[in-house]
């Protein structure tokens, strides 16, 4: 299956990104933060702040050990990704 992309997008390299979805939102605001490899959409305060910290924690590591998001296999990603969270829940 070939992907419709536009033709001058055709050679360009495929960038990793984190997309997060907050679905919690019920004060009416609409929230979106984007980053070097990240979009974070929606959610309560609490929630978007978590997925920006999640975010930056995830780049910040990753950088630590020399690599980038595009790097990474989904097994390093999944376990970067878990000891963030595990270190958040601890503050």
């Amino acid at each position: 299956m070939k992907l419709n992309r536009p033709q001058s997008d055709e050679n360009a390299p495929r960038r990793a990104s984190m997309l997060g979805v907050g679905l919690d939102a019920t004060d009416g605001h609409t929230r979106l933060t984007r980053g070097k490899n990240f979009t974070l959409v929606g959610g309560s305060e609490q929630t978007h702040e978590v997925m920006q910290e999640t975010a930056v924690k995830v780049n910040e590591k990753l950088e630590r050990r020399g690599k980038t998001l595009d790097d990474v296999s989904p097994e390093e990603l999944r376990d970067v990704i878990y000891d963030v969270v595990q270190n958040i829940r601890r503050d």
